[in-house]
């Protein structure tokens, strides 16, 4: 398991009408529209790239995927743009960037699974929430064997867990249960068997949270050692230049990223 260091890189949903047969959902519209504007319109302030370098949110994104990251989505709605601006709050299923509590400087991507008064525990790899196994089509497990901790969670630790993992353990357990407080988000990754998550550091204050991962605007196979230099390394920018056609996945680029709503 190792950190994203990007940036070298519920509530229940609310009932829509029914869209007749050829309608354009509203949604769909101010997505584009949103795309869009940050896409021309983009500074550090609306909009950031970050880079995967590791293979903890896979299968739904990939090593090597370039993302822009809208800053606004989450952001403290002022007096006027709160009309302007589609400002939302952090749901169950949404695909988060974020500052990780245990070292800010790194950046992680993970998906929310738990908002404040969410009670957690994993069995045999499967998550319940609130008393209730979850369908989570985005989950991927890529290892057969069960571990103690990993995939019976909350248990006693095999692993070294940071203070705020201890922490999480020793006063937010309630009937073997993990109660997720306020103020913070229980987050995991996708590619559940690898992923260092909210299992081993805790949970994620929602001070730390960036924004949302927006659109897929190129995705190349390349390593994760070359991906988590800061800098682009001699050897990545040689296979860049001799592969940038053939190892460029063509089929992500411009994709639209979307949370999974979670009940």
């Amino acid at each position: 398991m190792s950190p994203e260091n990007t940036g070298v890189a519920e509530q229940a949903p609310e009932q829509t009408k029914q869209t007749r047969k050829g309608d354009i959902p509203r949604g769909v519209i101010a997505e584009w529209t949103v795309t869009i504007i940050l896409l021309l319109f983009g500074t550090t302030t609306l909009v950031q790239a970050f880079v995967i370098p590791t293979g903890s949110m896979e299968d739904t994104l990939l090593i090597g995927d370039h993302l822009l990251v809208d800053k606004l989505a989450y952001a403290p709605p002022g007096p006027l743009t709160r009309h302007l601006l589609p400002y939302e709050d952090v749901h169950r299923g949404d695909i988060i960037v974020f500052r990780w509590p245990v070292d800010i400087k790194q950046t992680f991507v993970k998906r929310v699974i738990g908002v404040p008064g969410d009670r957690i525990h994993l069995e045999n790899k499967r998550v319940f929430l609130n008393g209730h196994p979850l369908d989570e089509p985005y989950r991927y497990n890529k290892t057969d064997y069960i571990d103690s901790y990993r995939d019976n969670f909350p248990s006693v630790p095999n692993v070294s867990l940071s203070p705020q993992g201890q922490d999480m353990l020793l006063n937010h357990l309630q009937r073997g249960e993990v109660v997720v407080p306020l103020g913070y988000y229980f987050a995991m990754g996708d590619n559940r068997d690898s992923s260092l998550d909210s299992r081993y550091w805790g949970f994620v204050p929602r001070k730390n949270i960036i924004g949302k991962p927006l659109i897929i605007y190129w995705s190349y196979d390349a390593t994760t050692e070359a991906l988590s230099n800061p800098a682009i390394g001699f050897d990545h920018l040689v296979d860049l230049t001799e592969h940038f056609f053939t190892k460029t996945r063509w089929r992500r680029t411009f994709r639209l990223i979307h949370g999974y709503p979670i009940q």
